[in-house]
């Protein structure tokens, strides 16, 4: 067996490293050499970055379905069970946060402008592995399009360099006015108020119904304006997913779990007084902290759902880390998985994501069904990867932006946590930092 930053290839795959001397270097050129060639592209991006020290992973690209599942709308993950246990080889894909109606039960009505299913995972005719000064590129021998490295390589360095189009301006436009929404959380407050929930978080949509932009164009802006460590795109069934999150869901290694929710934002400071000003308020301010024992707990209650007895910690509390935009506030709870629960079963216990939903959990979606007014599809959902040794790492779809080519759909969501503290026109603020960077990525790319 290979083994590739301590993950294991497959023997059936046949791989190679390449010196990367052929400037082909940049993701744009890649996924679009991969777009010409493959209906499904599924890109991780890591962004190279030093605070995640749980990477195993820089970057790297699925390419082409040798195998796929889809949501039936019913058994998602026992349909990811059996596709885990049935594929001894890398698997890639994304799970929809409205598979909580297979967890519990829930629905969701609202409207749909992306339409994708609820999950889809496909094991890639070719893996490749970025590296500053590599590719390694491993290839099925039963791959339609490239059954040996050297061709793949070979048709990479031939294809032209990525000329990224400028686009259009579009006119994004919130579902949800800015009155509507104070309205909304002063009534999501009352259910906080009459016990209902803990804490709720409510997002809003802004879209554009007949948008024209080019998919890895706009993830190229949104990388260079945000380059997080769970950056992601995603193609397939003509839907493009342009992902710039910064927060991790779950990761295996071993039998070690890991959950990270985020809970807690502020802007960066202008200077660097202003900068370490703001993160220290942030570290001390009572409602974010409150945010975020709230999640930490709720993550630590899903965790234990599969855990060893004992084993549930919390590795960090609030920690707080810089992104480009903002400064979050990040804590880490770990668990070992108990023999008796298969991986899967770790995903479905802990999803969705307690940090886009609320406390308690099943309460809080409900209520995010009733007062949202777009169905989240992937947006809070999650995207990643199960690898041949059954290790996996998934993030949280946020700060992304979903588009449906078939109908010009464009859309992304922001949201916040409302709490028995919150200030309804402090939190609409909030959703629009969180939107900033998507806002600033569908600016006109200059001529």
């Amino acid at each position: 067996m290979l083994v590739y930053n301590s993950l294991i290839l497959p023997l059936e795959r046949t791989c190679k490293t390449f010196a990367n001397t052929s400037g082909k270097n940049h993701f744009a050129d890649i996924l679009r050499w991969a777009q010409h060639h493959f209906a499904t592209v599924c890109y991780l991006n890591s962004n190279n970055c030093r605070s995640d020290k749980y990477a195993a992973i820089p970057q790297v690209y699925a390419l082409g379905e040798a195998y796929s599942c889809t949501d039936d709308g019913k058994n998602a993950f026992n349909i990811l069970k059996e596709f885990h246990d049935t594929h001894n080889d890398w698997i890639f894909g994304y799970l929809g946060y409205d598979l909580k109606n297979q967890i519990e039960d829930l629905s969701s009505r609202n409207h749909d402008g992306i339409m994708m299913p609820g999950m889809h995972f496909f094991v890639p005719e070719v893996v490749i592995f970025g590296g500053a000064d590599s590719l390694t590129v491993c290839c099925r021998p039963d791959s339609k399009r490239f059954s040996e490295p050297d061709a793949a390589m070979h048709s990479l360095e031939q294809h032209p360099a990525a000329v990224l189009p400028v686009y259009q301006q579009v006119n994004m436009r919130p579902r949800v006015p800015g009155e509507r929404y104070i309205r909304q959380v002063a009534a999501i407050r009352e259910h906080i108020q009459r016990g209902d929930i803990y804490e709720m978080n409510y997002c809003i949509e802004f879209f554009d119904d007949s948008a024209l932009v080019d998919p890895i164009s706009l993830y190229a802006n949104l990388n260079r304006l945000s380059p997080t460590p769970f950056s992601c795109f995603f193609s397939w069934d003509g839907k493009a997913l342009m992902c710039a999150s910064p927060e991790r869901f779950i990761k295996k290694t071993g039998n070690k779990l890991l959950s990270q929710p985020i809970k807690g934002t502020t802007a960066r400071g202008e200077s660097e007084e202003e900068d370490s000003r703001r993160r220290q308020e942030l570290l001390n301010n009572p409602k974010e902290r409150s945010e975020n024992v709230m999640i930490v707990d709720l993550v630590r209650n899903d965790l234990s759902r599969t855990a060893k007895d004992g084993s549930v910690k919390v590795e960090e509390l609030f920690g707080i880390y810089p992104f480009s935009h903002v400064h979050q506030m990040i804590s880490t709870v770990v668990s070992e998985l108990a023999d008796s629960f298969h991986p899967v079963d770790a995903i479905r216990h802990a999803f969705p994501m307690g940090s886009m939903t609320g406390a308690p959990k099943v309460r809080a979606m409900q209520l995010i069904e009733q007062y949202e007014d777009t169905k989240r599809g992937l947006y809070s959902g999650s995207v990643g990867y199960i690898a041949p040794n059954r290790d996996f790492d998934f993030n949280v779809v946020i700060r992304s932006i979903l588009y449906n080519c078939q109908n010009n759909y464009l859309s992304y969501m922001a949201g916040s946590a409302i709490t028995a503290g919150s200030v309804p026109e402090r939190e609409y603020e909030e959703c629009l930092l969180k939107a900033e960077t998507m806002r600033k990525a569908l600016e006109p790319l200059p001529d």
